[in-house]
């Protein structure tokens, strides 16, 4: 079965997730690989990713998964907080429900990613105010310094390896 690949990426770490799909199923199949365009809904399979913007896909992306029918959709993500599942599965759901019910989503991906810098100087200027609040922000600012990592590149992988195309 042909697929595409869909997806927005602000600071790389989706291009990445979505890079490794591409590796994963090779490129013979794949009719479509780049930001939302109208011309991946030919596809089969549409594999569709996103960074996080306020616990919602981009607006772009949201806009193309409205007007799909049809499809089987994978969806795949990254947010710079995180690294709860529970926090992932309520962004994700939030995303889904953007999808016509004519769709059917075959699987979900979401892991951490690391933010831009200016993010972590905010987060320090907040914490001279209120560091008990602000703290945790730059701690876990920190931790998503390495995601994706090859742990979270390869789980994708395995979750990608393992759809009946």
């Amino acid at each position: 079965m042909n697929y595409a690949i869909v997806y927005s990426s602000k600071t790389g770490n989706t291009a990445r997730l979505a890079q490794t799909i591409r590796d994963t199923l090779g490129e013979k199949d794949c009719l479509y690989f780049g930001a939302p365009d109208p011309a991946a809904a030919e596809a089969g399979l549409l594999f569709v990713g996103f960074w996080t913007d306020k616990g919602q896909a981009d607006e772009e992306l949201t806009a193309f998964l409205k007007g799909l029918r049809g499809k089987r959709v994978f969806l795949f993500g990254t947010a710079g907080f995180g690294g709860s599942q529970p926090y992932f599965d309520q962004i994700l759901d939030r995303v889904q429900a953007a999808l016509d019910p004519s769709n059917r989503v075959v699987g979900r991906y979401m892991c951490q990613g690391r933010m831009p810098a200016p993010v972590r100087a905010r987060y320090q200027a907040m914490a001279a105010q209120d560091p008990a609040k602000w703290q945790p922000m730059i701690d876990n600012f920190d931790r998503a310094l390495s995601h994706p990592d090859e742990t979270d590149l390869a789980a994708l992988g395995r979750a990608v390896a393992e759809l009946a195309l």
